[in-house]
């Protein structure tokens, strides 16, 4: 009798271990029930988390209509006369053939009057600009101006109606790990889309400009430069503008130019005819476990202060070598990608409140951001800078402005004659200043010529024409 009792005791537990699993595993809200929404949970229940793998929040529709009628096709189309030089040598021929070379990408439009960004490489060299909306309406555009550092054009068309646009983000606020869409319109067919996920912030490519890109890896492909990255909601947060690959085709990872920086460019462009650069006045580099254990400190992450530039605003606020820089208003300082990026966004004489550290003591100051002496003309491939006074005395003058490199392809072969030229004059009009001459260059289409009058290195006046 006892060991009947026990098994039926056995049996009964069996059975209730069994009805309960049932009821907490398959039935209605179970949790694998059909009825319930994917969940991805840790360890602990309590810190279960829905991660969006439900098809309400993948739906991205409205983001993608608020944007593909906002993107346009770009066509790049720009002349070049083919030579024979067999023929100029033996028969002095001096004529050439005039060939047609046509590139395409995409832009965005930012306003309902027709102002529209894009990069600059996807515009670079035209002498005519024709944009394409998704309507299938062409018109052609005038170049309002460009950043070549940053890969910013900004483009304008003349229309009647008033053209659907897209609104920016603020893109220090992007997370990584946040959808996005990828919207372009490569083909000149419609916008296409593309969907991913924010891969990286402040991104440090080593480029010569930019050093602070969105990385995401929603596909984008040659032709898709210059168009939109935008967050669930349609907002701008990014232009793309390159991809990481050896082959020149997607491969995983792409980049974008932070809405923020291409916002503060574009108003620049309109307002100045120029990118206006300010300066925290620093040099320096990022910290990390090498270069903290090499310089005998145990921070390991900021922007390390090696030298302070004379009579900036970082040395007039008395920032020092050796200080490290952890914050910039409210932006986090980790990489020196986070530093340009937030600089990038501020113009000559803005404030910023500095937070670093000294001697193991944080510190808040406030630092006036001072004008960026050196400055790209953004027009034929020449960079500038003011001329100081040891330069004003040894070429007995008392304006100019010295030409610090050479970026265009076409001039680089020129370069060792040219670096270090003060130019004293751009169409007889005084090259008193970089300001002066930026404003003056903006003015002008890149295929026109400029005629120069500089001084060279060994102090004799030359004239050319570019």
């Amino acid at each position: 009798m006892k060991k009947i009792s026990t098994l039926f005791l056995v049996s009964l537990l069996s059975g209730v271990v069994t009805l309960g699993s049932y009821k907490l595993l398959f039935d209605t809200n179970g949790y694998f029930s059909n009825d319930k929404d994917t969940l991805v949970t840790t360890a602990s229940n309590s810190y279960g988390k829905k991660v969006g793998l439900s098809s309400d929040v993948l739906d991205f529709t409205e983001a993608a209509e608020k944007t593909i009628h906002t993107v346009v096709h770009v066509k790049n189309v720009s002349r070049r006369t083919i030579t024979n030089p067999i023929l100029e040598y033996f028969y002095g021929y001096k004529g050439g053939q005039s060939q047609e070379q046509v590139g395409t990408g995409s832009g965005v439009i930012i306003s309902e009057d027709g102002y529209i960004v894009t990069n600059n490489h996807v515009i670079k060299g035209a002498s005519e600009i024709e944009i394409t909306l998704n309507n299938k309406k062409s018109y052609q555009a005038k170049l309002i101006g460009t950043d070549s550092k940053m890969d910013i054009a900004l483009l304008k068309i003349d229309t009647n109606e008033k053209l659907p646009y897209t609104v920016f983000a603020n893109s220090d606020s992007v997370k990584v790990g946040e959808w996005v869409l990828a919207v372009g319109n490569p083909y000149n067919l419609t916008s296409t889309v593309t969907a991913g996920i924010v891969s990286a912030k402040a991104r440090d490519l080593d480029t010569s400009g930019i050093q602070s890109f969105i990385q995401t890896d929603a596909a984008v492909n040659p032709g898709n430069s210059g168009g939109a990255l935008v967050n669930t909601r349609g907002e701008l947060i990014g232009i793309n503008t390159m991809i990481s690959s050896m082959t020149g085709s997607y491969v995983g990872y792409s980049f974008a130019v932070p809405s923020n920086i291409a916002r503060k460019i574009i108003e620049d462009l309109m307002e100045f005819g120029n990118v206006q650069r300010g300066i925290l006045g620093v040099e320096g580099g990022e910290l990390n476990g090498i270069a903290s254990k090499e310089l005998g400190i145990s921070q390991t992450q900021g922007f390390y202060i090696n030298k302070v530039t004379q009579n900036s605003g970082a040395q007039k606020s008395g920032l020092t070598k050796g200080d490290i820089i952890i914050k910039l208003d409210d932006q986090n300082i980790a990489t020196f990608a986070d530093l340009s990026g937030y600089i990038n966004t501020k113009r000559p004489n803005d404030k910023v409140q500095v937070t670093y550290i000294r001697d193991g003591k944080t510190k808040i100051i406030p630092v006036v951001l001072s004008k960026n002496e050196f400055f790209s003309t953004e027009f034929k491939g020449i960079e500038l800078e003011n001329i100081e006074a040891a330069d004003k005395k040894k070429f007995k003058i008392d304006y100019g402005v010295k030409i610090k490199s050479i970026t265009s392809e076409n001039l680089k072969q020129y370069r060792e004659e040219l670096v270090g030229n003060i130019i004293l004059s751009i169409d007889n009009v005084k090259a008193t200043d970089v300001e002066t001459v930026s404003k003056l260059l903006s003015k002008k289409e890149e295929s026109q010529t400029v005629r120069i009058e500089m001084i060279t290195k060994s102090g004799e006046v030359m004239r050319v024409i570019l």
